[in-house]
């Protein structure tokens, strides 16, 4: 059983008194555990639209999305459902790091496990232990102000791994920093867990795009596959 189903999903937008814009249409894939897959496209071709949908953070107009057969849209109880799956299997890296400025990198790194959907038997200990493995243990009292870019992405990553998530979705996550920190961002991401897990990524780095076991092409709403380079 994959990871991650996605079943037909569909996404449209409705403005008051004009006809729907579809965005996604008839999108189906599946993604084993420690499959990596990025998902390529033109701006505004609706490649954080479906990524969100596959996080749970958006509903799909039609379709269905399952995180280890379980339903996330479908069923009575989905919201709730969607709720827990997201705060125990899913971890979410994004392109502007979405960090608490007024928390330091340790309490950043445990808002996940501070859900409850995942018991821990050391929560603190676990993130200082992360941060150490993304090259800030020496930082651990440090707002996310006071780091650089590319270490405020190394809590951002620190904290999608704390709860062992079975799936990962990046939505550019290179995407502020220069080529030579993105590419360390890059290794720390297939390297730091010490769980395997399903890695969905938005991405325009073709070189970031090369690491992936499959490249998909997102282009008028339609999943299809792009051949990587050799």
């Amino acid at each position: 059983m994959p990871v991650l189903e996605v079943q037909n999903v569909a996404k449209s937008y409705r403005l008051p008194g004009q006809k729907a814009i579809p965005v996604l249409e008839d999108v189906s894939l599946s993604v084993g555990l420690g499959e990596h897959v990025a998902i390529v496209g033109r701006s505004g071709a609706g490649k954080t639209t479906l990524l969100n949908i596959l996080g749970g953070l958006d509903r799909p107009t039609s379709g269905d999305v399952l995180v280890e057969g379980v339903s996330l849209f479908k069923g009575s109880f989905a919201a709730y459902r969607r709720n827990r799956i997201r705060a125990a299997k899913i971890g979410f890296v994004f392109q502007s790091f979405h960090l608490m400025p007024e928390l330091d990198i340790v309490e950043n790194v445990l808002l996940p496990a501070m859900t409850g959907a995942v018991k821990l038997p050391a929560p603190r200990s676990r993130a200082k232990e992360l941060l150490a493995k993304v090259g800030l243990g020496d930082r651990l009292m440090h707002l996310p102000g006071e780091l650089s870019g590319g270490e405020q992405q190394r809590v951002a990553l620190a904290r999608a791994l704390m709860c062992n998530p079975r799936i990962v979705f990046a939505d550019e996550p290179t995407g502020n920093l220069d080529k030579l920190t993105g590419a360390e961002i890059m290794k720390l991401l297939f390297e730091v867990s010490d769980t395997p897990f399903a890695l969905v990524m938005v991405t325009h780095s073709q070189e970031a795009a090369a690491l992936c076991d499959r490249v998909l092409t997102l282009d008028h709403g339609r999943l299809s596959r792009k051949e990587k380079s050799s």
